[in-house]
């Protein structure tokens, strides 16, 4: 080979060839950026020979960075010139080069200098900013501004290294690219692209424009196997890059088999990010709503921080429901969403025409509900030292016995709501003002509370000095601090006839002043003392009193409306250590030590009788029991002079057992907790004239191996009670038959959870993600739709999963009647799954009332993982309504609307 046709490596020539790729490049990365562009109207495959010569070159540098000076260009060329044949000089402005240009081959990098070509051989990769493209072989031509990047057969004569062009979430494969860098047309074939979770393959595509291009032969899918399992197939195209597809007629097809159902044309969103569109719905049927179609509404977007979600679900019987949900977030501000449903029922009357005296005067029940929810969260460093936070959930009391096939909302009887702002000011005193929300669907009563203030003033300490020396003074660490709170409270019930004369009548607010003052003593060894003086002031603006009526044998209520204030003090001290015990094993055993620690407390608070004035004894019941109460209900205190003793004991229980999975450090060990708390507390009042122990409070909790998480406790009241449930002041010891005391509440609660090892090693932690600009209410929204349709939300990787939860509760109470109750609640919660192969799973959840000792609901799925595609049955045998679900559904995002589904909901009224 002419040595004078060779280049050396660090010359000028190295550096035009790369300004010539950066111009491929460039056009390239612009392209790109605009979605599917590419060219060429034949493979290229086959036209290398084999035994190529390599011409007049030589291998290049594997990266060079092209931001080098290019002064030196003109000089060197003519050198070359002068000494092979007369050339044409290559002037580029180095204006256009705003970035490096990085390439590599594993074979060479060759330039051709009379035909101006660059080549780059063997596994060549050319990258610039995020556009990286890999190709067997990659050739710029100068002359005509064509750049050309196709693959290579192996020795068996397969296909390998085809041209792989990546930009951002867009990936496109083919089997050879020619492109046009003057004119931005081309025509490729089988060409695969990618863009997120949607895969286009068309057969041939001609690029017209540096953003359109029309394809032949195309298909869609979401399955990233080379013979996907579906596709939506259509014959003819036009894709605007960044924007949308447009298709003639198109059908979908399974394994290759194409499926007699089609559209007559077919628009395919391209937008990347939030764009507004149609949600479509889900067909359902009841046989009390009739046939339904459920979530048929419109996302719209309104700007870069609000988007509306509108849903409604029309039943053929005149039912329908509509929700509006609207949602807001700003970054580093704050985030939240207001979710409103309006419910229009209209289910069938299942007593219709059964007999002529009860015939009804319509077919169908009407009810109307609705439901309001709003979460909303400030970020604390949009002004720190002030929050504003709420979760409303209020609704009509009907409203969550008419939702359909959503168990966990049908037995939620219980709804509470927040709204709060809080301000502080420098550390030194808070303010709080927040309204409160509470109702019980059962018994239809509501109560508000609006608005609530509270103020404190942090503790202070006037007699420190700004500048203390040595020791401080006793007197030093005397603190003071003050809290106030405003409470007004509105209790209604939920039925016809509210109004706001009503309202008003029940209102009824009260303030509350308290003054702790505390002292730190020096500690006495192991004991720390702290006494203790606090002055407490209630005002009202009522007060209630009970009278007996001997006629109707009831209680009647007699209000007075006015200004009344009530006050308490107290003073007291309290004494407090921690007594350490370990019992050592012998060396031998694998129980190295158990540890034993005890705190007790001790303490003795005086309270003076300030409100004796506001507390009255009146009768209660037809046997001539009285009762001792307030004038302001259950928020009154006081009314006696107390002087109790208050005691108690916590005890900690722990063991050190030999680490045996610890093989480099045979004295290797670990702590294992026993039982994490148990103990118990008291008082005896010595100025009481009765009743003087007050009853004992017993707790524990424990997690035994880690599993299985145990609380529970239990209250003995130490007297006796008469044949009708009242206390006698009489120890239980002492009766014929003595006893420590009498249970009069209990619960106890134990929950685990039990699952296989995750099949590819990793925590939940690191497989589930957690999206922190979701609002709680969002949150539980989404946990809800998974409860409900758990085979859809199937883990595959973990073969199965059993959690169990079982609870009881003992009361023996004083009701609003002043009868003394006993209520006794069990039950059992369980949810798991297993699979029955690695393709499909079977699971369920209930919960089982052991009071009604019946299955109150019970749930059941079996799903079946089809690789892109889910199959899921959930079904529904027990509970308020009875349902089954199948659906077929992709598993991409973007598709989760494309499904197969049969719903059928029975009632149990």
């Amino acid at each position: 080979m002419n040595k004078q046709g060779k280049i050396n490596e660090k010359k000028v020539w190295a550096i035009v060839a790369l300004v010539g790729l950066f111009i491929l490049t460039m056009h390239v990365s612009a392209s790109v950026a605009n979605k599917f562009h590419f060219s060429e109207s034949r493979s290229i495959l086959d036209t290398v020979p084999k035994n190529r010569r390599k011409p007049i070159g030589t291998a290049l540098p594997k990266t060079v960075d092209t931001t080098k000076k290019l002064s030196a260009i003109d000089s060197a060329a003519k050198a070359q010139a002068d000494s092979i044949h007369t050339i044409d000089t290559l002037t580029i402005s180095k204006d256009s080069l705003d970035a490096p240009i990085k390439y590599k081959a594993s074979d060479s990098g060759v330039l051709i200098i009379p035909t101006k070509e660059f080549i780059l051989y063997g596994k060549a990769n050319v990258s610039n900013k995020d556009v990286s493209l890999d190709a067997a072989t990659i050739q710029y031509d100068q002359t005509g501004q064509m750049v050309k990047a196709y693959g290579a057969r192996d020795t068996t004569g397969n296909p390998y290294s085809k041209p792989n062009l990546k930009q951002a979430d867009m990936t496109t494969i083919s089997d050879s690219i020619l492109f046009s860098l003057k004119t931005f047309k081309g025509l490729t074939k089988n060409t695969y692209v990618q863009q997120g979770e949607m895969f286009v393959h068309s057969d041939v595509s001609k690029k017209v424009s540096a953003t359109e291009y029309y394809g032949y032969r195309n298909r869609f899918t979401t399955c990233n196997l080379d013979t996907p399992h579906f596709s939506i197939s259509s014959r003819r195209i036009k894709m605007i890059s960044n924007k949308l597809a447009v298709s003639g007629p198109a059908a979908p097809e399974f394994e290759g088999v194409p499926i007699p159902i089609g559209i007559p044309f077919g628009i395919y969103p391209l937008v990347q990010g939030r764009h507004s569109g149609i949600l479509p719905p889900a067909f359902n049927v009841s046989e009390d709503y009739g046939l339904g179609l459920e979530g048929l509404g419109y996302y719209k977007v309104i700007n870069e921080y609000i988007d509306v979600v509108t849903r409604a679900n029309l039943y053929s019987y005149g039912g329908w429901s509509l929700n509006v949900s609207p949602k807001y977030q700003k970054r580093y501000r704050f985030n939240g969403g207001l979710n409103i449903t309006f419910q229009n029922t209209k289910a069938l009357n299942r007593s219709y025409g059964y007999s002529a005296s009860s015939f009804p005067a319509d077919e169908f029940n009407s009810t109307k509900s609705y439901s309001i929810n709003w979460q909303h969260s400030q970020d604390a460093r949009v002004r720190p030292g002030t929050n504003f936070s709420a979760s409303v959930n209020f609704a009509s009391s009907k409203y969550n016995q008419t939702v359909l096939n959503n168990p966990y909302l049908n037995f939620q009887n219980q709804l509470s709501s927040t709204i709060n702002y809080s301000k502080d000011f420098r550390g030194k005193a808070n303010l709080s003002i927040s309204a409160n929300h509470n109702q019980n669907n059962r018994t239809r009563l509501v109560n508000l509370s609006l608005p609530n203030i509270g103020f404190n003033v942090n503790t202070f300490y006037p007699f420190q000095k700004k500048e203390s020396v040595g020791a401080s003074k006793w007197y030093e660490k005397l603190g003071i601090g003050y809290s106030g709170s405003f409470s007004n409270q509105i209790s209604y019930y939920d039925t016809a006839g509210v109004t706001l004369k009503k309202l008003l009548d029940t209102t009824r607010w009260a303030a509350t002043h308290n003054i702790p003052i505390s002292i730190a003593l020096p500690a006495l060894g192991p004991v720390t003392i702290s006494p203790s003086v606090s002055y407490s002031e209630n005002w009202y603006a009522q007060k209630t009193i009970l009278n007996w009526n001997n006629s109707n044998k009831r209680l009647d209520t007699s209000m007075v409306k006015g200004l009344y204030r009530s006050s308490q003090m107290s003073f007291g001290v309290s004494a407090n250590t921690r007594i350490f015990g370990t019992y050592q094993f012998k060396k031998s055993k694998n129980i190295v030590a158990i540890r034993h620690e005890i705190r007790p407390t001790i303490g003795f608070t005086y309270t003076p009788d300030l409100s004796s004035k506001f507390f009255y004894t009146t009768q209660v019941d037809t046997f001539g029991h009285t009762a001792r109460l307030s004038q302001f209900g259950s928020s009154g205190f006081g009314g006696t002079n107390a002087g109790s003793i208050s005691f108690g004991i916590d005890n900690l229980l722990e063991m050190k057992v030999r680490d045996r999975s610890d093989s480099t450090k045979p004295k290797a060990t670990k702590k294992v907790k026993l039982i994490d708390g148990f103990g118990f507390n008291s008082s005896y009042n010595l100025l009481a004239d009765s009743f003087k122990l007050a009853p004992f409070q017993f707790y524990a909790r424990t997690t035994l191996f880690s599993v299985v998480n145990i609380t529970g406790g239990f209250t003995l009241d130490p007297y006796q009670v008469d044949s009708t449930g009242f206390r006698r002041n009489i120890y239980t010891w002492a009766a014929s038959k003595p006893s420590l005391g009498r249970l009069t509440s209990g619960n106890i609660a134990l929950s685990t959870q039990f699952k296989s090892k995750p099949k590819d090693g990793k925590k939940d932690s690191e497989r589930i993600p957690v999206d922190p600009f979701l609002t709680p209410d969002e949150q539980q929204r989404q946990l809800q739709y998974a409860r409900s349709n758990p085979a859809e939300f199937t883990d595959f990787n973990i073969p199965w999963s059993l959690n169990l939860s079982y609870s009881l509760n003992y009361t023996k109470t004083f009701a609003a009647n002043y009868q003394y109750v006993t209520q006794v609640y069990s039950s059992v919660n369980f949810s798991g799954d297993f699979s029955l192969t690695e393709k499909w799973k079977v699971g369920g959840n209930g919960y089982y009332d052991f009071k009604t000792s019946s299955l109150q609901q019970f749930s059941m799925f079996v799903t079946r993982e089809m690789h892109c595609w889910q199959l899921a049955i959930n079904v529904s045998p027990i509970g308020l309504y009875r349902s089954f679900n199948i659906t077929l559904s992709p598993k991409s995002g973007i598709l989760r609307d494309l499904k197969i589904n049969r719903s059928r909901t029975f009632s149990n009224y």
